[in-house]
């Protein structure tokens, strides 16, 4: 049985009187894409940083592929790449010149500079100075530095912080793609629901330090009370129109007004089957319909009691800023 990349077992961090990092045990399975899922200021970065051997944890042991990064960084990091927070460059080189630094740093020759550099869509604009990138440029262009190593596992702090939706969704389709070419293990940190939901194959929240919940999307938002809200436009509509929808399968509530009819269910596709078959008996046409299911801000929300933008605004801001090198 393979080693498991990352096993973090009652992981602690306190700096006095804060706990940072409040007894984390978990392990991310080899060739997984992990989500580190919470606000800012619930320990994500922190727990990072363990896992890097960039600070010592209070209690508990870290291991990547079995080795320690506090007592043998050297071994413990020898397959593992990747930033915290955001990579940092020189910004009046080009990338390509950063890029052969950072090699040269690495003990290594830069030859895989050419193929890094296309992985991530970077090759047209290498010869271009780091200070005329854009945010998003420069995230891909730390990521061009971690794959350099052909690591096995990359760890990553919020890579698609601060930019706009299209350039995230290019990050998440890097990501998957690099991850089934090389066949990586990827941690990533994130405070973004739909990131984790659609890039991830298993996450864990937490928040004030603690591991919350520990599954994959799916199976999250499937653990908590189902919540499918169907909306539906109809035509002229009979009068007993709203008890005719509440008998339909897993319907809780009806409420309507106007032909306008708002439905909660226990089972959305089921119940939306039955509605489209219920209006094609009676002659009434729908004119509209949208379903919303259970998401993850609902599961963040029934296992920490608030809700994530709530928990944004109150947490500190994010300190300083790493680049990961090899010892």
């Amino acid at each position: 049985m393979s080693v498991a990349p990352v096993e973090l077992r009652g992981l602690r961090k306190t700096y006095g009187e804060l706990i940072a990092v409040d007894d984390v045990t978990l392990t991310v399975r080899p060739g997984d894409i992990f989500g580190y899922l919470g606000p800012n200021g619930a320990g994500k970065t922190t727990s990072l940083r363990m896992m890097l051997g960039l600070i010592a944890p209070t209690a508990g042991d870290v291991r990547l592929f079995g080795e320690d990064p506090i007592a043998d960084p050297v071994a413990a990091l020898a397959d593992v790449a990747g930033f915290v927070e955001e990579p940092a460059f020189y910004p009046y080189l080009t990338g390509r010149r950063n890029l052969e630094m950072l090699a040269a740093l690495d003990g290594g020759d830069g030859e895989r500079i050419d193929e890094v550099l296309r992985l991530v869509e970077l090759d047209g604009r290498a010869g271009d100075r780091v200070r005329g990138y854009s945010h998003g440029m420069r995230q891909r262009l730390g990521l061009a530095a971690a794959l350099m190593r052909s690591p096995k596992l990359l760890l990553l702090d919020e890579p698609t912080t601060g930019l706009d939706p299209v350039s995230r969704v290019a990050v998440w389709e890097m990501l998957s793609k690099i991850k089934a070419e090389r066949n990586l293990t990827i941690l990533i940190t994130t405070h973004y629901m739909d990131e984790a939901d659609k890039l991830c194959d298993r996450i864990a929240i937490v928040d004030h330090g603690e591991l919350k919940a520990l599954d994959s999307p799916l199976k999250l938002k499937a653990s908590i009370p189902g919540k499918n809200v169907l909306e539906a436009t109809f035509s002229a509509t009979p009068p007993d129109w709203e008890a005719r929808l509440q008998r339909l399968p897993d319907v809780e509530t009806v409420s309507g007004e106007d032909n306008i009819f708002r439905l909660k269910s226990q089972n959305g596709p089921a119940t939306t089957l039955a509605l489209m078959e219920l209006a094609a008996r009676s002659g009434v046409t729908v004119h509209s319909l949208s379903v919303q299911s259970t998401t993850l801000d609902d599961v963040f929300v029934h296992y920490t009691g608030r809700a994530l933008r709530d928990a944004l605004q109150e947490a500190n801001p994010s300190e300083g800023a790493f680049a990961l090198r090899r010892n």
